[in-house]
């Protein structure tokens, strides 16, 4: 999967009052941006997932905490999502 780089200026007052570095702040970032998009109709949950940079399960459940729920996607698909997810937390 190729990928491309954007770049923001973050001002530093905006990392201390958020108490975050770059680093933590760049993922909340995109996992936000990632959820907008969901929200919008702009990009499904498996894109928008790759986009926040989690397995899709993990973004569906992510979705809770915004208020938004994965209506509409395939209960199939979830099932199929959680069982990857659990093995591969759990190699045998």
């Amino acid at each position: 999967m190729s990928s491309s780089v954007l770049t923001i200026d973050v001002p530093e007052e905006v990392l201390w009052a958020l108490n975050q570095n770059p680093d933590q702040f760049a993922d909340e970032a995109r996992l936000l941006l990632a959820v907008k998009l969901y929200e919008s109709g702009r990009l499904g949950s498996g894109l928008a997932a790759q986009l926040a940079g989690v397995p899709r399960s993990t973004f569906i459940f992510l979705l809770g905490r915004y208020g938004l729920s994965a209506v509409g996607v395939d209960p199939e698909e979830i099932e199929k999502d959680f069982a990857n997810a659990l093995r591969a937390s759990h190699p045998q």
